[in-house]
């Protein structure tokens, strides 16, 4: 436990260095984190068997980068990349395995799923520090971050002095009904919390944004882990790497982040930005 403190402890200083730098510098710090989680799961399919393709993925990385914070023709950081740039990897990648000697239905799904729950989630990342007001900007990143992690905070205390009734055995045995809604729970206070905080700095968006904000990466950010949690069973390994003590791999430190930043992303375009 003291161990996984520690390292959430020095995550978060990284994390605050980053959004104090903003720009080129969070780019490239946080895009290190989302090729460390594709080699991770590229490496536990590749262990499971399958045959993933992966350069189409590591040019996607490298293009995003690029277009999410170069303006070109005044659309950076456009959400009109994120269909351009994910279809043409996914198809890539589907041509790849049609044209191999033998090839076969699941390389090219599991070729295709790192695309889909990482490098989707990466480019929604990149896509908020394109917008304009600062303060909107960070709140929004918090609000990615943040949310999904004190709801698994607290889901882990409650869960465990508490949690009697089974969530989803058959992907986390150790996952109950009670931590769940406990996680649920402790994104909405963050949530209302990071509105809070933020009204001390200069004018934000209504409480009631937040909130819907918090309940829907909570949920995200618990579905994020069971599918994490999913394709570690699939592939027979226990953490998807060990580069932090206590907490495994990248992977399994941001696999709740990775979703609840699409659902960040996609309610900014929708509502926050029309409202």
């Amino acid at each position: 436990m003291t161990r996984r403190i520690i390292t959430g402890a020095c995550l978060a200083v990284l994390l605050g260095v980053a959004l104090a730098f903003g720009g080129w510098v969070f780019s490239i710090l946080f895009m290190a984190t989302i090729c460390c989680s594709m080699f991770e799961v590229y490496r536990c399919l590749k262990t499971a068997g399958h045959r993933p393709v992966q350069w189409p993925g590591w040019l996607c990385v490298i293009a995003s980068l690029i277009l999410f914070n170069v303006d070109i023709g005044g659309m950076s950081g456009s959400v009109m990349y994120l269909m351009p740039l994910v279809g043409a990897a996914c198809m890539i990648t589907s041509a790849v395995v049609l044209f191999r000697h033998e090839p076969k239905l699941e390389d090219i799904l599991v070729s295709v799923m790192p695309l889909v729950c990482v490098l989707l989630p990466a480019m929604c990342m990149l896509g908020l520090q394109n917008v304009e007001n600062r303060l909107h900007q960070i709140l929004l990143t918090l609000m990615a971050f943040g949310a999904p992690l004190a709801g698994d905070t607290l889901a882990y205390f409650i869960g465990s002095q508490f949690g009697k009734h089974k969530l989803c055995p058959a992907v986390s045995p150790k996952k109950s009904t009670e931590g769940a809604a406990a996680g649920l729970l402790g994104s909405i206070l963050f949530s209302m919390a990071l509105c809070g905080i933020g009204a001390i700095f200069g004018p934000v968006q209504p409480l009631w944004h937040y909130v819907v904000l918090g309940f829907l990466c909570g949920i995200a950010g618990q579905l994020g882990d069971l599918f994490a949690s999913l394709i570690k069973r699939h592939c027979g390994v226990k953490d998807f790497g060990t580069i932090f003590p206590g907490h495994g791999g990248m992977m399994d430190r941001l696999d709740s982040v990775y979703w609840a930043t699409v659902i960040v992303y996609v309610y900014l375009n929708l509502f926050m930005i029309a409202g």
